[in-house]
């Protein structure tokens, strides 16, 4: 499991990248990059990383499923995850 301070850093950046969303939509769209750089650089949505939701691990990260190849293997293998099944040939 990831450790605390970047679950908690990660979650501060979604907020604020939702925050600064229309405004920086804005500024884009009027060609403004010098205010466009003011902005605290957290409200960039290129500083997201993809981690997993229950865990906060950031590789092995599987994008359909929102969660960790570990976490996916675990929950599959309980049952978990529908239409998710294991197979052998």
């Amino acid at each position: 499991m990831a450790r605390k301070s970047i679950i908690a850093r990660q979650a501060k950046r979604e907020r604020m990248v939702a925050k600064y969303a229309e405004k920086r939509r804005a500024l884009k769209e009027a060609g403004d990059y010098q205010s466009l750089a003011l902005l605290p650089r957290n409200s960039s949505p290129v500083r997201l990383k993809n981690r997993c939701k229950m865990t906060g691990r950031g590789r092995g990260y599987l994008r359909r499923f929102g969660i960790s190849r570990i976490k996916f293997r675990e929950m599959a293998l309980q049952g978990k995850i529908p239409g998710v099944k294991k197979t052998s040939w």
